[in-house]
């Protein structure tokens, strides 16, 4: 079937990038006009009525529904001896915030997240931060999906919004909120300066019940676009800087306890990640110097030159795991590191003894923030481990560990479990790496039958992509489909090593390592190519439009979510800019603009046959703005020379997904699976809802 797609218009223009000339004949889909929101819906009415054409809705819509009965809970928040935690009720209405006197006690309300969002842009909340002292509870809180969000006081004994609130808008919450002064008599943040597509920030301080609020003068280098986070001791002596996202080091150190003290540099010269908490007069940091899969230091926070390793103490040497995140817990420090992927904790005292391990319910996953940054931003301190695990069959429960405890308490049981079964395998790569990959196969199917297949990769931003339940991957399981979780150079599951061998000049390994997984499982007959389906979110959606249309022999659906899609033209925007600079190439630089060229899928778009297509994007993203899916989906639908559909709905109210409300998040979900149930050939036609165990969800085939 040859479809009619939305009349797309081209221009003559040619952008000049460092002398390099790029033709961009769908530029003006960046804007956004009354004729690109047209055009735009036109768009996602299209996309709607030719996915759910021959299937029931509401069916798939069910299915997903009882699979986000998974999701990864919010932890609970601690201060003064209570619990502050985000309440969804049952009834669907807006979340509330209560506080108990256990974990997940029913506990009373203390605020209504609908007072400050509408109908139609219901408030999402991005963090919470209860003061040490209990008394006040800080929010941040995103109406529009886009991540942007504003600080919020909220007097606990009395649920009353404080007037006097910062103004700042946050960009997100990837520095953690707010830092709290142990005495609870104001904070630190890290909002924008300006608007924020001018993407500027810096640290604020501000002082309760005072319109107070100051720029931090933290020396992180001129002109640095990066992330800054402020930790504070638990007695309030010190404060350090944690600097950049992807990969902290703490750039900056200030005694508190002297009047008029100022920040002074600390680790400023350091490639690598240096990621800890402010122990007594040290700072104890998991590292990758001189350790790719990381090693434990301590270093003195009056250190005089702490740039200069020798000057650390190491407390844990470099293993065969992969030291990921260290939590200060009483007296003890607890490491979470990946063995092969999956989770361990090991238990460490101040001197890096091990004294014990976390007895994990599973081989999975600790819930994570996306970056190592945020992971630091911990509050007040904690005399037992709660923390949210989950494996990639069942979904997430949260636990508790106390020091020298040997159990585990179960605060949250996992609400679901996939009858799958689990397998692992491994591709080699042209180079003739071993790139491995998970299974997720349904229970009973015959592995000797080639299957629908859907690989689920990332493998950048040394973000680790984790063994960890997905409730739209979980459906796709339930209808019938075989996931496979690949885990390609980039990213951060292995260490700097595995990491580095896919940055700036060498992210051509990422593809080829995902290529050698495809054809891979097409040999092994676990599936066909024309059985085979790709997605990818963010810069996972870059790899999927580099799969699409460098290989696009290999797909029969490729589904990019959130996407970067144009490299070069994503120089224009001052936070891609920051990325690309950091994780691509130097767009001044004439050669490496031509390597963006060869590497970008705008500008891979030719004429050809392609696979189906399914474009996702969120219409307030703030990180890959929707322009990118547009602009690509127009140029491909230009140049599809086949009958498979070039696909795109950009959702309203949505954004990169940390803050889309739940509502648009199943609705995104369920035409994602729709769209795999058709291409693929799974039936999904009703689903059993509501079991009385509360459990488990099961679909049931026509």
């Amino acid at each position: 079937m040859t479809l009619s797609y939305p009349p797309t218009r081209t221009v003559g223009v040619v952008a000049d990038v460092a002398g390099v000339r790029v033709p961009d004949p769908y530029r003006w889909l960046e804007r956004e006009t009354d004729e690109v929101r047209r055009w735009q819906r036109r768009q996602a009415e299209l996309a709607t009525a030719v996915i759910y054409d021959g299937q029931d809705p509401e069916a798939v819509r069910d299915l997903v529904h009882a699979y986000h009965g998974g999701s990864r809970p919010a932890l609970p928040r601690c201060a003064a001896g209570r619990w502050f935690r985000a309440v969804t009720p049952p009834d669907g209405a807006a979340p509330l915030v209560v506080v108990a006197d256990r974990p997940f006690g029913a506990g009373r309300p203390v605020t209504d997240l609908a007072e400050f969002g509408g109908e139609e842009n219901p408030a999402v909340l991005s963090w919470l931060a209860p003061a040490p002292d209990g008394r006040v509870l800080a929010l941040g809180v995103c109406a529009d999906g886009s991540e942007h969000n504003t600080i919020r006081l909220i007097e606990v004994a009395s649920g009353r919004v404080l007037d006097g609130a910062p103004e700042q808008v946050l960009h997100s919450a990837w520095a953690g909120g707010v830092t709290w002064l142990p005495d609870s008599s104001g904070f630190y943040f890290f909002a924008l300066t300006g608007p924020p597509r001018e993407f500027r920030q810096a640290v604020f301080f501000h002082r309760l019940g005072t319109p107070d609020t100051t720029v931090e003068p933290i020396p992180v280098g001129e002109g640095s676009r990066e992330y800054t986070l402020v930790q504070i001791s638990p007695d309030g002596r010190w404060a350090v800087a944690a600097h950049r996202v992807g990969s902290p080091i703490p750039v900056a150190v200030r005694d508190l306890s002297e009047p008029g003290s100022a920040w002074r540099p600390f680790v400023t010269a350091c490639p690598g990640t240096v990621a800890g908490h402010i122990v007594g007069d040290h700072y104890i940091a998991v590292t990758d110097v001189d350790a790719p899969r990381g090693r434990v230091v301590a270093i003195p926070l009056d250190a005089a030159d702490a740039d200069d390793p020798a000057e650390w103490t190491e407390l844990v040497p470099e293993g065969d795991t992969v030291l990921r995140y260290l939590f200060p817990v009483g007296e003890h420090l607890y490491l979470s590191e990946f063995d092969q992927t999956f989770a361990k904790v090991r238990i460490i005292d101040r001197s890096g003894a091990t004294t014990g391990e976390v007895p994990l319910p599973g081989r999975g996953a600790l819930a994570a923030p996306f970056f190592p940054l945020t992971a630091l931003a911990l509050g007040a301190p904690a005399n037992d481990f709660v923390f949210a695990f989950s494996t990639l069959t069942s979904s997430w429960g949260v636990y508790r560990h106390r020091p020298g405890e040997a159990e585990l308490e179960t605060l949250s049981a996992p609400a679901v479990t996939l009858d799958a079964e689990l397998e692992a395998g491994c591709a080699v790569a042209p180079d003739g790496v071993a790139v491995p990959y998970h299974v997720v196969r349904p229970a009973g199917s015959d592995p000797a039958r080639p299957a629908p297949t859907l690989i689920s990769a990332y493998g950048a931003a040394n973000v680790p992509l984790l063994p960890q339940y997905q409730p739209d991957m979980a459906a796709f399981v339930a209808a019938g489909g075989v996931l496979v979780q690949a885990y390609l150079r980039g990213g951060g599951e292995f260490g700097r090593d595995w990491h580095r061998a896919a940055h700036r000049e060498r992210r051509h390994v990422r593809d080829a390592d995902l290529v050698a997984v495809a054809e891979h499982l097409i040999a092994e007959g676990v599936t066909t190519a024309g059985r085979l389906a790709l997605t990818g979110g963010s810069d996972g959606g870059l790899m999927c439009g580099v799969a699409v249309t460098m290989r696009p022999d290999l797909w029969r659906a490729v589904l990019p979510r959130e996407p970067l899609l144009d490299l070069v033209g994503g120089t224009r925007d001052p936070y891609l800019d920051f990325v690309i600079r950091k994780a691509w190439a130097d767009p001044d630089d004439p050669a490496e603009v031509r390597r963006l060229l060869r590497l970008s899928p705008y500008e891979l778009v030719g004429p050809g046959l392609f696979p189906a297509v399914y474009i996702q994007a969120g219409a307030t993203d703030p990180r890959c703005r929707p322009w990118h899916a547009r602009k690509f989906a127009a140029r491909m639908q230009a140049a599809q020379e086949g009958e498979a559909p070039i696909l795109l709905h950009v959702f309203d109210n949505a954004g990169h997904g940390a803050a889309t409300s739940h509502d648009v998040a199943v609705a995104q979900d369920a035409e994602w699976l729709a769209f795999l149930v058709k291409t693929l050939g799974l039936r999904a036609v009703s689903v059993v809802r509501d079991r009385p165990d509360g459990h488990q969800a099961q679909l049931q085939h026509g």
